[in-house]
């Protein structure tokens, strides 16, 4: 997805190391498993993603066993950090004689779930790039598909390669071909979020998309790292990005909505956002109600709560830097798949909102209406409000905002 993500995908190597799997557990990954799990293409849909090798990888039966989620989205595929085109886990772990990533997915099917695997991410360089043609991108994800008798695939098409028009109109090339090679797979490809939808190059890619006849299962925007602050930022983004596809495709609003994803971030985003429950709560409830196609998130492996809780204002591959109890966020993803997760306990002793605790005074909640008077923490900070206000991060609108700074708790 974003910056992060970047930085954050070298370790595969060592991950397959100390992975210690066998080949005879790889084999179950394949064949009829996945035919068992018999997922509907919603599970797909509401699938959260997860780094089977890298960020600290939680383990995904014990997920299921919390949460009720039984789908996962695999990343990211990625071509070789040598060259070529060929898939591999991250750029360093082939998939030809991957046994490590199979073993993950083999304990999943066992569970009843499946998965999907997501191609690109942020940083990297991916298939598309290297890639002669769409043709030659499609038969490097095939192996991919074949190897993990996959039912959903996953094209996250962002930074730096979504600038190369030449790399999107492989990708985009390949995504259709698998479409029509592989019957019901389901496809989805996701894009950056901006204020108005989607930047130029999101919007480029769409008209690729267009230009092909190319029309996947959804498209889904990322509103996280561009300023957005709460739910209602990432709502309203959502709105004009439906009023994109209208105009692109030609569809009605509903049409458009039933080809629309959101793919957030939980917690403490790599700009310094900050994304709560309730901000998740809030964007699922838009999601339903307008029909949406698709509701996940970056990432599983972030969906704990850091140790210490404040974790010094950074935001980590391995924790969401917010207050919560472990995959509070995978419970969203539930819910849009229309499951009922069951119910976990609150996080103990609970830090501010934002790193860097100690206060004493309730954390800032974006879904809170505070009048005049009224203190919070956030981000190690006391804050007191000087009028009525609702979802304006205090920090973020400068002395003349709605919130005196009262110093560091």
């Amino acid at each position: 997805m974003k910056p992060l993500r970047a930085l954050l995908c070298g370790a595969a190597s060592a991950a397959l190391a100390a992975a210690g799997l066998t080949a005879a557990v790889a084999g179950q990954a394949s064949g009829a498993t996945a035919d068992a799990a018999g997922l509907g293409s919603r599970w797909y849909a509401a699938a959260p993603y997860l780094m089977p090798l890298d960020n600290d990888p939680p383990n995904a039966p014990a997920i299921m066993d919390a949460t009720g989620l039984k789908a996962f989205q695999l990343a990211f595929v990625l071509a070789p950090n040598g060259g070529g085109c060929s898939p591999t886990w991250g750029g360093t772990a082939p998939v030809s004689s991957d046994t490590a990533v199979a073993a993950v997915i083999a304990s999943i099917r066992a569970k009843g779930g499946d998965v999907s695997a997501s191609a690109g991410g942020y940083g990297g360089t991916k298939l598309g790039q290297n890639c002669a043609d769409a043709a030659s991108t499609a038969a490097a994800y095939q192996q991919v598909i074949t190897k993990y008798q996959l039912k959903a695939i996953d094209f996250d098409l962002e930074e730096p390669e979504y600038e190369n028009t030449a790399a999107i109109a492989h990708e985009i090339g390949a995504a259709k071909i698998l479409q029509q090679n592989n019957p019901g797979l389901y496809v989805s490809v996701t894009t950056a979020g901006t204020a108005d939808g989607t930047g130029w190059f999101g919007k480029q890619m769409l008209n690729e998309a267009k230009a092909q006849g190319f029309v996947p299962d959804n498209f889904s925007i990322m509103p996280f790292d561009g300023g957005f602050s709460g739910a209602a930022a990432q709502t309203s983004a959502l709105t004009n990005f439906n009023s994109v596809l209208q105009s692109t495709f030609g569809w009605s609003a509903a049409t458009a909505y039933a080809h629309e994803g959101f793919s957030g971030m939980n917690g403490r985003s790599d700009t310094g956002e900050f994304f709560s429950q309730a901000d998740f709560q809030s964007v699922l409830d838009y999601a339903t109600s307008h029909g949406m196609a698709r509701f996940t998130f970056w990432s599983l492996n972030r969906d704990r709560q850091c140790s210490p809780p404040d974790n010094n204002g950074r935001t980590s591959g391995t924790c969401s830097s917010v207050p919560q109890a472990a995959w509070d966020f995978a419970k969203y993803s539930v819910k849009f798949a229309g499951a009922t997760p069951p119910d976990s306990p609150p996080p103990s002793s609970p830090p501010p909102s934002s790193p860097g605790g100690g206060c004493t005074v309730t954390a800032w909640n974006a879904g809170t209406v505070y009048t005049q008077g009224n203190e919070v923490s956030h981000g190690g900070h006391r804050w007191k409000a000087k009028w009525w206000t609702q979802n304006e991060e205090p920090g973020t609108t400068g002395e003349w905002g709605v919130w005196q700074d009262e110093g560091s708790c």
